[in-house]
């Protein structure tokens, strides 16, 4: 069973990482054929299990804990983003998301839907027989519901010209910041760490979290479809309007409002005069130092960690994640 190359170099995790890949698939096994095979090709289509990855190396902090349990506790976080995934994916109308045909385009709406409530329910099977532990259950019931809120806060500021940079950073918190910051804390909360590691693992995600997700909104601007591995300026047709665009508004922002009134109905032309527009702007480049900033606060935290050699790995993985070209 294969996992992303970025974890060829880390032997230990990237066993952790197969065994929580081949509790997903067998926890998405279901009497409908087509959609259990169209789950697991999703789950081998490349993604980087980046949020079970970082639950798994925080849980090496503290005592020694089950594999099994961890294992099950690190496949309910990627199988709570793969259902916000396909949720979003019904609300994109996305046609493509690693390189596959999305669940909604291949079955039609009703049927993501239910497969994405169908994960949910898997979330949670899987997370009330890893652990006992109340508050572990109360912080998953907590951590889902602000991811929830952050998608509902972002389609709240959908096609809104007006939006502020505070905005943005206040919904990718929810949406994205949540599921990075919590695999990090829970992962050293299941470990038994000490409160002190486990607030600096909460931190590190964060941080993680919002780099990544304005890091992802830079490249939709700069990368191909072959690149990103689903549709480009998705985003800005579907009236989300993310920090380069945020940020290049404050400084032209009735060249931009013409362009973006026209909604859906963008064209190619269009879209690459917005693109020129973000560049003279210098929005790319404003939003790649935010993203940046972000970076270092979670290396720093990464480096108050305990030395070890999951400290080691934590910090070239997140280096190496932060700076992506793709």
């Amino acid at each position: 069973m294969a996992v992303h190359p970025l974890w060829e170099k880390y032997p230990d995790i990237r066993q952790d990482l197969i065994e929580t890949k081949k509790v997903m698939e067998k926890s998405v096994k279901i009497r409908n054929k087509d959609i259990t095979q169209a789950l697991q090709l999703f789950f081998e289509a490349g993604g980087k299990l980046l949020r079970p990855a970082y639950f798994l190396l925080f849980s090496k902090f503290g005592e020694e804990v089950s594999e099994k349990k961890a294992h099950r506790m690190a496949a309910s976080l990627e199988i709570l983003h793969v259902a916000t995934l396909i949720h979003d994916d019904i609300i994109d109308d996305s046609p493509m998301r690693r390189s596959l045909p999305s669940i909604q385009a291949s079955y039609g709406q009703d049927i993501a839907v239910y497969t994405g409530d169908f994960l949910f329910t898997v979330y949670f099977h899987l997370l009330s027989t890893s652990t006992k532990d109340f508050k572990t259950i109360e912080m998953n019931a907590h951590s889902m519901k602000r991811i929830l809120v952050g998608e509902l806060d972002q389609m709240n500021l959908r096609y809104n010209t007006e939006i502020t940079m505070k905005q943005y950073f206040q919904h990718i918190k929810g949406k994205t910041a949540q599921l990075f910051e919590f695999a990090c804390y829970e992962g050293a909360h299941f470990a038994g760490c000490s409160k002190r590691l486990q607030l600096t693992a909460k931190r590190v995600g964060y941080n993680i979290g919002m780099a990544f997700q304005i890091m992802d909104d830079v490249l939709d601007y700069k990368s191909t479809e072959t690149d990103m591995q689903k549709p480009v300026f998705e985003d800005m047709k579907n009236g989300y309007y993310t920090l380069p665009l945020i940020l290049a508004m404050e400084k032209n922002h009735d060249a931009f409002v013409p362009y973006l009134e026209k909604r859906t109905e963008l064209s190619d032309k269009d879209i690459k005069e917005v693109q020129e527009l973000i560049v003279e702007t210098k929005g790319l480049e404003r939003a790649e130092a935010i993203a940046e900033r972000f970076t270092d606060k979670a290396l720093a935290g990464i480096q108050k960690l305990p030395a070890c050699e999951e400290r080691d790995i934590l910090y070239d993985v997140t280096s190496t994640l932060l700076k992506r070209k793709n």
